[in-house]
Order: C-alpha cells, then sequence, then structure tokens
C-alpha cells in the first residue's frame, strides 16, 4: 500500500503525496491554482510510494509554457534502464493558456514567485497546487509567527473561558 495520506479537507478522491509546508512561511501567498503534470510512467509509480520532494520547487514560464523545475522524484525501485526517468527533470505543467499569459505578466509586474503548495492525485491525475505571492523576510516571517502564535493564544483562552462557563 502507497505511503500516501488523505488529506484533510480535500473533496472525495483526493490523496496527499506530499506538501511544502515551509512555503507558507517563506512566501505570503496571495493566490492560488490547481494544474496538472506531464509526467512518465515511472514518476506516477514513485508518487503512489510518496517518493517525491517539492520544497524546493519553482515554477518558470518559458516560450509560452509553464514548467516546474526543483522537484524531486525519486527514481521508481522496479524500473531499469529504459524504463527510468531523471528525478530533478524539469516538468511540464498544464494549464489553459491565458492562465499561463496572465502568471506571466504578474511575474514581470508585481515581481511575485510562484511555488509549489501540495503535490496530490485527485481522480487518479497528479495534480499541483501552486501559489502566487512575494517572499517575506526574516523579519516578515518572524512578525507572522508571532501573529500565528498570539492568536493560538487568544483561542486556547476563549476555550477555556467558554469550558468554565463564564
Amino acid at each position: 500500500m502507497a505511503k500516501t495520506k488523505k488529506s484533510k479537507g480535500a473533496p472525495a478522491g483526493t490523496k496527499l503525496i506530499a506538501s511544502n509546508r515551509a512555503a507558507r512561511r517563506n512566501y505570503d501567498i496571495v493566490d492560488t491554482f490547481e494544474a496538472g503534470l506531464v509526467l512518465l510512467g515511472s514518476e506516477v509509480k514513485s508518487m503512489r510510494e510518496a517518493q517525491v520532494q517539492i520544497s524546493d520547487g519553482y515554477v518558470r514560464i518559458r516560450d509560452g509554457e509553464a514548467w516546474l523545475d526543483g522537484m524531486h522524484v525519486a527514481p521508481y525501485s522496479f524500473a531499469i534502464g529504459f524504463g527510468a526517468h531523471d528525478p530533478d527533470r524539469s516538468r511540464k505543467l498544464l494549464l489553459h493558456a491565458d492562465e499561463i499569459v496572465r502568471l506571466k505578466a504578474r511575474v514581470d509586474q508585481d515581481r511575485v514567485s510562484i511555488v509549489p503548495l501540495s503535490l496530490y492525485f485527485r481522480d487518479g491525475r497528479v495534480k499541483v497546487e501552486l501559489g502566487v505571492g512575494k517572499g517575506r523576510t526574516k523579519g516578515d516571517k518572524r512578525q507572522a509567527i508571532a501573529e500565528r502564535d498570539s492568536k493560538r493564544d487568544v483561542e486556547r483562552e476563549m476555550g477555556r473561558m467558554k469550558k468554565q462557563g463564564h
């Protein structure tokens, strides 16, 4: 059985392969969208075994096409010679042409980055959730962590007050 987990709050038929938790910490994500991937058979088999790392991934737009670079898909253990794949190759993203044009304009004008947030199976097909956002500085990261911690403390106190009946 594969090591994939059913993602929380996801629609039926969706299984999480890998997530990039550092992306939400390192980038101020403004917008998210879903894209398909062009993959080889041995890559899909490796993904079913959750042998994927997307933390260093980023999207680059070249010649009117979107490419996912920096994603590592470990070679499938039973693929030998001809059936094996390059683990660090660029993978083409399946997006509509107008989406690619809008993304290219946004990257050029707003100076934003496009990073993969999660990789999952939806109805048997591999999909990637992409996030558009600006990189955070060290101070911004600390501020975001402090805000998150203070929200958590407030929620905890509210829960205690509710539990005590006040």
